[in-house]
């Protein structure tokens, strides 16, 4: 765990203080320089830049609780990474584990490579997901990105598991690759836009119309678009917007239109 590896937490302390930082190891407890070599380069501004070089992959927590200044990691970092986040920015130049941004409520995360499940969600058992903020992945994720999420974006460049947007209250999912499927169960609000191929709607959204283009922030993505309304089994009143062009099997849902 390398809860003390944020630049809130490093703030103030001497080179001699940080490397004397306890991190856990399993079960027993090791000293920072014992698992990094610890170097400082003034850089002039008053934002601590946090850099970490080489494979974190086993490496969790990193970023945890940052409010301000960056992260840095110029490889492939642990589960975990941004934790609690609430302001500053952490960039990972190579890909990420699991719960990305978990209970995230303001700031920016962006991964270079893929990352795990649980994107932006909650732990399991609570309900209480990313609430702020923006996370964008350049690679593929994995299940449940955007679980219980309130509030912020959410944007995967590659392919995306199953379950985006499951249990979302408020704010936005783009997928711009393809999408295992089950999109949106159970959402009550918030938007899920799914730009690459699903294999089917959930049978509990309905669908509405057919939209020229959305909206990400204040960005314009072109479709033309299906847009879906649900999960009505919540009495949800969330968004589901399918590229039209890359699911012609969805082709039926315009019958409707003619009614």
């Amino acid at each position: 765990m390398a809860d003390e590896l944020s630049p809130d937490k490093l703030a103030g302390k001497s080179v001699e203080e940080i490397r004397t930082i306890k991190l856990w190891e399993g079960n027993r407890q090791s000293a920072l320089e014992d698992v990094f070599k610890v170097t400082e380069k003034p850089n002039g501004g008053e934002e601590i830049t946090l850099r970490v070089v080489g494979n974190a992959s086993k490496i969790r927590r990193i970023g945890f609780e940052t409010s301000s200044g960056s992260v840095i990691v110029e490889g492939n970092a642990g589960m975990y990474v941004g934790e609690k986040m609430s302001g500053g920015s952490i960039l990972v130049n190579g890909d990420a584990g699991s719960w990305l941004g978990t209970r995230m409520k303001a700031g920016r995360i962006e991964v270079r490579g893929n990352v795990g499940d649980y994107v932006g969600s909650g732990y399991r058992g609570t309900n209480l997901g990313m609430r702020g903020g923006s996370i964008i992945v350049h690679g593929n994720a994995g299940n449940e990105a955007g679980c219980w999420m309130t509030n912020g974006t959410i944007r995967i460049k590659g392919n995306c598991g199953l379950f985006p947007g499951i249990h979302m209250a408020q704010g936005t999912i783009l997928v711009e690759g393809a999408c295992k499927g089950r999109a949106g169960a159970q959402m009550r609000g918030g938007k899920i836009i799914i730009s690459g191929h699903i294999p089917a709607v959930l049978p509990s959204f309905a669908f509405e119309e057919i939209r020229e283009k959305t909206k990400v922030g204040e960005e314009n993505i072109i479709g033309p678009f299906y847009v879906f309304s649900g999960d009505m089994n919540e009495n949800g009143k969330g968004k589901l917007s399918i590229l039209q062009s890359a699911n012609p099997h969805l082709k039926w849902y315009e019958r409707y239109l003619e009614a």
